[in-house]
Order: C-alpha cells, then structure tokens, then sequence
C-alpha cells in the first residue's frame, strides 16, 4: 500500500530533503546538495520564489518506509509572461518502482490540475532559475555545480507515467589542453574588431557589487526572453542568487561586454564546488563539512560557465565567443584546468556553435519532459 504525504512539518522537510541520500548511498557520482540551501528552497518564509507563486513537497511511503518524493509547482510568474497555464514537478527521486512513480506523478498532476493548469513539465526544481532537467546522457561521472544528478531508470519511470520530450538542454565539456588554441589565438583580433564598433570586455568589478548585479540582471532577463520555459528573476530573487554567488565568485571568470559604458553582454563561470560537495556527508557543513569547502576550494580544477548571455541586437559580432574564450584563457594562470559550458537549449544552434568551435565535447545531456493533463 503506498501512502503519498503532503509536507507540512520540519520533520517531515528533513526527511524530504535527506532521502536522497539513502537512495544513493554507495553510488560514488552522487553529490549531496547543501541541506541549508535546500531547506530555504522549500521554505514560504525564506525564498523569495513564494512571494509570487506555490509549491508543495509530497513524500511517498510503504509500509512506513520513504519510497519516493516529488514537489508540485504553481509559478504565477512563469505562465504570466510566456501565456500559459502550465504546473511544474521537481525535486523527484524515486526507488525503481513504477507504481511508487505512478502514484507521485498523479499526486502532481491533481495538485496542478487544481490550480487550473493544463500542462505539467518537469523536472523543475522551484523554476528555470534554479537546477533544471532530468539527466540522460552522460552517467560516468558526477554533475558539476548547480546540476542534477540521476540513476538511469528514472527515464523509464517518467515516461512509462505518460510524459514526453519536451526540449533537450546540453552540457560541453571545454578542456585546456584540448580547447582549439586557433580559435582562442583568433580572440585577440575578434577583440580588436569589437573595439572598433565601441565594444569592449572587462572583469566584473566586484567592489561596486551591487550597481554590477543589478545591470546583469537586466541582461539576464532581457538577453533570456526567448529561451523555452524562461521567466525572468525578479530583483528579490536576484539579490538571493547573488548573495550565494557572491561567496564563490571569482573576477577573473565573470566577464561583462559593454558599449558606452551599458552593458550589452555577460559571462559568468563559477568554481565547481561539487568537488568539495561530494565529501560532505548529507549535505551538512557542521561540524566538518564547512571546513572542507574551506580548505578545498584551492584544490577546484573546473569551472562551469553557468550564465552567458548577449543582447538580441548585439548578436552575431562574435561577443559570445569572446566571452567563453575569456574565461578559458583566464583559466591558464590557476588550477582550471578546463570548463563545463551547461545548459544550452539543443536549439540554440549559435551558443552550441559556438562551444563546438573551441572543440568542446557534449558529454553530457539533460531533458524536460511534458504533458497534457
């Protein structure tokens, strides 16, 4: 008899959050996500996702055994600006059960269908700001910051409950040594061409924080109109985003393109801290684990390049490029020694284009799912 649960308490919140980690106990690509950050995510009183929309965690139990989990997500902003009435489901992780995944996928569906939406889509972990897809190439090796991590069977279990493709999102791997060192050497005159039309690169200045933030995110919004499933971050959820990025963001790998001093372009890498995550049991920095973060974010030889975007009338000058090889480029005077380029929508033929140029490797695939309810 499987039982499927609302949360509603704390206890119930840290079982939601910890059953992961039972599920993939043993499995040496599993990384644990950080139980504060995931506990502010499900928490009405603490992310600024909830001033707007609604979420609710369900946990799903046999014989008073935690089987399977999965939140339903309402977000008013998302069907507002793309016009429609479409639910969300993510954090979804479930035992190798068709009926466990039957039964939480119903639960989702009905709790959408409620709030009168007539499309579900997922996985969506709250929106498209945050972690995104369910991963279906690419098993061999751990996610790096900020992406999902999945046993292979959950394909199965998603489509077998009637869901369909949606839309691909790809991962490049971008290696030093391998990178095409014609394209990166062709930087300097593409630069120079830039110059030319009164466009110039520089590093983010990170002692005038939060002018700077504030003029990437009116690019983030503007330059990601177009993207599938986008919604724009409102100045709360910004200012959350760039609170924790702030900790781990490092100027050499935050490039910004502007013209007559207006911003016109960013690209931003983070450090993977998943190479520290990965040792930190349940996700708990206390009492150890804030020390390994600490001691081993010097030891971080990847990137990911998480946010690069360009004004729509800025396109096809070659700013992305410039971008992405700026960050590889910074990369030679520290221990990175290469760059996960993630996610790019598989039809976004000029950013993918472009990373395929530097000879970057699609090593991983990550997909939506939908369907109509």
């Amino acid at each position: 008899m499987i039982q499927i649960v609302p949360v509603e308490t704390k206890k119930q919140k840290r079982l939601f959050i910890d059953f992961p980690h039972s599920l993939y106990a043993g499995n040496p690509n599993y990384v644990p996500a950080l139980f504060l950050e995931q506990n502010d995510l499900l928490s009405p009183d603490k992310h600024p996702f909830y001033k707007h929309s609604q979420a609710q965690p369900f946990l799903a139990f046999r014989n008073d055994e935690i089987v399977g989990r999965i939140c339903a997500i309402w977000n008013n902003n998302h069907n507002a600006f793309n016009h429609v009435n479409e639910g969300q489901w993510g954090f979804f992780d479930c035992i190798d059960d068709q009926e466990v995944a039957n039964a939480l996928f119903e639960t989702a569906e009905k709790w959408v269908k409620a709030k009168g939406g007539d499309t579900i889509v997922g996985p969506i972990n709250l929106s498209t700001n945050d972690t995104v897809g369910l991963l279906v190439e690419g098993f061999d090796r751990p996610p790096v910051a900020m992406m999902p991590y999945n046993s292979p069977y959950y394909m199965d279990l998603i489509t077998n409950a009637g869901y369909g493709h949606k839309v691909d999102l790809r991962a490049y791997l971008v290696m030093e040594q391998t990178a095409d060192k014609r394209s990166v050497k062709l930087l300097d005159k593409l630069e120079e061409r830039l110059k030319r039309s009164g466009i110039t690169l520089r590093q983010f200045n990170v002692k005038d924080f939060k002018n700077e933030a504030a003029k990437v995110r009116d690019i983030y919004n503007r330059a990601w109109d177009k993207n599938s499933g986008f919604v724009p971050m409102t100045e709360d959820e910004f200012n959350y985003t760039a609170k924790d990025l702030k900790m781990i963001l490092d100027p050499r790998f935050a490039i910004v393109a502007e013209k007559d001093g207006e911003l016109v372009g960013f690209g931003l890498g983070i450090p993977d801290i998943n190479q520290i995550l990965i040792k930190v049991k349940k996700g708990r920095l206390l009492p150890t684990g804030i020390f390994k973060l600490l001691f081993g974010k010097k030891k971080i030889n990847l990137l990911r390049v998480l946010m690069l975007g360009v004004l729509e009338d800025y396109r096809k000058l070659g700013i992305e490029a410039c971008l992405y090889g700026r960050i590889i480029r910074e990369s030679k005077d520290s221990n990175i020694k290469g760059a996960e380029c993630s996610w790019m929508l598989e039809h976004n033929y000029m950013m993918n284009h472009a990373i395929e140029q530097m000879n970057g490797e699609l090593y991983k695939r990550y997909r939506l799912y939908q369907k109509s309810l």
